[in-house]
């Protein structure tokens, strides 16, 4: 079995975990957040969105985090983009670079995001000339991936033509996401399997939830086809509105401890982690729900 030696961590709690929370942090907290991560020896954290605070408004004053972190050389500080006039926030607030969302279900995204996935692309066109132009790499999600709220399963075929063409757009990498969480490892199995006959692995990352406890095998899947790019939550923030019962991202605490465990480097500071999953999830009135925190606590 051929494993990684390296593996890349994303780091979507600020933005992907936060997004849905009813009592959003402040912007003090989430620059703290953001800091702590960053000192964990994060090397990529998704700070924010430039979304109309109307529809997100826990993502509300993502300009000013922007503005109060503290930039450690060689991170990496993005923000999801939804169009042209979140691209110029972004470019004001002098991300790192942006991240663009797609979904693989048409269903999903006409309900999301109220166009359809021909659409999506022609409303990125400018967003993706306007950052080449700048000079600000393009990162793309491309989402339910395994499955839909509406549509149930979704066509291995169809994530690998959609991820074909966010690369000859212009992203640098493809992060495919398990948006309800519903996939297993045979499942992601076929899906990476289809994707990787038109993209190279390289160019790939993946993002699961955790819905029904299978992330981290999920994970294991990826990393036997060579994915060595994997987005996570700090505490297993997120949730999903669509999944009742949806217990968020992957926790970033977890996949570390398992990366760990089987020899893949991460860089990462594990108890600098788990200290900055306690002390957000503690702001948010709640217990981490990474599960080596609390093995370590009883310990």
């Amino acid at each position: 079995m051929h494993l990684p030696n390296d593996v890349r961590v994303v780091e979507v709690g600020p933005r992907d975990g936060l997004q849905n929370e009813k009592d959003p942090l402040s912007v003090e907290q989430r620059v703290q957040l953001v800091n702590a991560l960053a000192r964990a020896g994060v090397s990529s954290v998704e700070v924010g969105s430039f979304v109309s605070p109307k529809w997100v408004p826990a993502m509300a004053a993502s300009d000013e985090v922007f503005r109060k972190i503290e930039r450690r050389p060689g991170t990496v500080y993005s923000a999801l983009v939804p169009n042209e006039r979140g691209l110029e926030g972004a470019l004001e607030s002098n991300v790192s670079e942006i991240a663009v969302f797609i979904s693989a279900s048409e269903s999903f995204s006409k309900r999301n995001i109220n166009c359809s996935i021909e659409e999506s692309f022609e409303r990125l066109k400018p967003v993706f000339d306007k950052a080449f132009k700048a000079s600000i790499p393009v990162r793309g999600y491309l989402s339910c991936v395994a499955g839909c709220p509406y549509e149930g399963a979704i066509s291995p075929a169809v994530v690998a033509e959609l991820s074909r063409r966010l690369v000859e757009t212009g992203c640098y990498e493809v992060s495919l996401g398990d948006t309800i969480g519903v996939a297993t490892p045979p499942v992601v199995a076929d899906v990476l399997d289809q994707v990787f006959s038109v993209v190279k692995v390289s160019k790939v990352a993946v993002h699961f939830h955790d819905t029904y406890g299978y992330a981290l095998a999920n994970v294991f899947q990826a990393l036997q086809h060579g994915v060595s790019v994997v987005d996570s939550a700090i505490a297993g923030l997120g949730g999903c509105p669509y999944a009742r019962g949806a217990s968020g991202n992957l926790c970033t605490e977890d996949l570390v401890h398992f990366l760990q465990d089987l020899g893949i480097n991460t860089g990462l500071d594990l108890d600098g982690l788990m200290a900055t999953g306690n002390w957000v999830s503690e702001q948010l009135g709640r217990r981490s729900l990474a599960k080596v925190s609390a093995a370590r606590a009883r310990e």
